[in-house]
């Protein structure tokens, strides 16, 4: 099932507004941890699946790429996404990430933040980019953590104090979920851990790095409320080589 909820107005609208204000996690605990990842990108041919408004395709030629190809299943994303670029270097596609298809070795760097847990075959996307990279380039990406994305029902009040808590279950039953965020049935895969590094494995990657990362101190000196979020990690990260 490929999903384009970003263009639900509802969605769209709620998700612009969290981006606009930079008050998400996204920004202070996502894409810090992303950027240490991320190899030197000086004349490198970069992808980003799944590139939103296409924020990090211009990080990357303000660090020196060649060329940045940014896709995209959403309309809308993509027209802010070009609205917002003004360098020929960089190209969007819009397409399902499934549906794609590139020559092999077509790129030295592939990266994708917070889009894979919207795709159901993980292992074919997996598949595909270790094609389209040379050998030894890298597969930087980040997704929900799967302590999130396993039982996706926030969180709740234990006993008599007014302690938040999470619920951790169904981590073993892997598959779709059905979430809340901005507007209802918002489709997303559970994966666990064990299966998002073996895939990579037997797919013929070496695993360089995982990261479970939370906001810096200076982050939460600005807004206390994120020290609640260093409780559980929120995302994950892995850095490949292929």
């Amino acid at each position: 099932m490929k999903q384009n909820i970003y263009d639900d107005p509802r969605f769209f609208d709620g998700y612009s507004q969290l981006r606009r204000h930079e008050s998400g996690l996204n920004m202070v605990v996502d894409q810090p941890a992303m950027r240490s990842l991320i190899p030197p990108l000086a004349n490198k041919r970069v992808l980003d699946l799944g590139c939103g408004f296409g924020k990090m395709c211009r990080y990357a030629i303000d660090q020196g790429a060649a060329s940045v190809v940014g896709v995209d299943i959403s309309t809308k994303m993509l027209a802010k996404a070009r609205e917002d670029t003004n360098d020929a270097r960089i190209s969007y596609v819009q397409s399902a990430l499934e549906d794609l298809n590139f020559a092999p070795s077509s790129f030295d760097v592939v990266a994708s933040s917070l889009a894979l847990h919207y795709v159901e075959r993980f292992d074919s996307v997996c598949a595909n980019v270790k094609s389209w990279l040379v050998t030894g380039g890298a597969f930087v990406f980040s997704v929900e953590h799967p302590m999130v994305t396993a039982y996706p029902v926030g969180q709740y009040l234990a006993g008599r104090d007014e302690t938040q808590h999470w619920q951790i279950d169904n981590y073993k039953f892997e598959g779709i979920r059905h979430t809340q965020w901005f507007t209802d049935d918002v489709i997303k895969y559970h994966r666990s851990v064990e299966t998002y590094v073996n895939t990579l494995i037997d797919k013929g990657f070496t695993i360089l790095r995982l990261l479970e990362p939370e906001a810096s101190e200076d982050e939460i000196r600005k807004r206390p409320d994120l020290r609640e979020e260093s409780r559980r990690p929120t995302f994950m990260l892995i850095s490949a080589r292929a």
